[in-house]
């Protein structure tokens, strides 16, 4: 699957014919199920386009247990030169789209990984599966010192760094753009799920829900006002009779657009 998904990208890898005079128009991808997220607020104009590559976490209370979300980690690349029609980088629309399985399927995972999976974590490969207890992050100090990111073949060139994306000691999600002095701790308020056609990623597993979010109320939001994660790749946990009574994680990858 891994090999045919990137022959695709690759023959739908170019750059659009955009004009320096004409900037893009954004346009939030849908699901065409049927089923959408909430619009984007009134009076809001998008701020950054990003790729998050990570995993979710999860947990097993028992064997029969649901299993339950406990979070996520990604590190975040500045996308938004690459949208449709923007002078002088921007990719055609499905190349555009297909970011999200091009990272998934192309880099590795860009996080501190516990050492039972240092060894095998890389490019996933569907031939080398790990179970789901052996991709979990170092949780003192998982992330990487900031790089960009490199996918030649996909991208024309380096998608720079733009941040973290995690849950806060309370359980909120939190996007740190550190680079571009914007940070956001918000609220889910919207979610569909993923089209029957997303890429399950390397367990088979599924994609994650799109999702929409707004900043909470606690006021520490910095120029951030709603996010929406979109286009998603893999993340979906194994059932607990699977998983067992314990902790996993599930590598995906997915556009977040952010909104001020």
């Amino acid at each position: 699957m891994a090999a045919r998904s990137l022959a695709i990208l690759a023959g739908l890898l170019s750059v659009t014919s955009a004009s320096p005079c004409k900037p893009p128009t954004y346009t939030l991808p849908a699901t065409d199920t049927g089923t959408e997220l909430p619009a984007v607020a009134a009076g809001l104009h998008l701020l950054k386009i990003a790729v998050g590559h990570g995993i979710q976490n999860y947990t097993c209370a028992s064997d029969d247990a649901p299993a339950k979300s406990t979070g996520a980690l990604a590190v975040l690349y500045d996308v938004t030169g690459f949208y449709p029609d923007t002078w002088p980088t921007g990719l055609a629309p499905p190349a555009f789209d297909a970011l999200s399985s091009g990272v998934f399927w192309k880099q590795n995972i860009p996080l501190n990984l516990a050492a039972a999976c240092q060894a095998s974590a890389g490019i996933p490969d569907k031939s080398d599966v790990l179970s789901e207890a052996a991709y979990g992050a170092v949780v003192a100090d998982p992330f990487l010192p900031p790089s960009p990111l490199s996918l030649p073949g996909v991208l024309p060139v380096e998608a720079p760094f733009l941040g973290h994306h995690y849950f806060d000691a309370a359980g909120v999600p939190t996007f740190d753009l550190s680079s571009a002095g914007l940070f956001g701790s918000m609220s889910k308020t919207g979610d569909v799920k993923a089209p029957g056609t997303a890429d399950a990623g390397i367990l088979g597993t599924g994609a994650v829900d799109w999702l929409q979010l707004t900043a909470s109320s606690n006021g520490l939001s910095v120029g951030i006002q709603q996010v929406y994660r979109v286009i998603t790749v893999g993340g979906v946990s194994e059932t607990c009779a699977v998983l067992g009574a314990a902790s996993g994680s599930v590598p995906y990858a997915a556009f977040y657009w952010f909104y001020g």
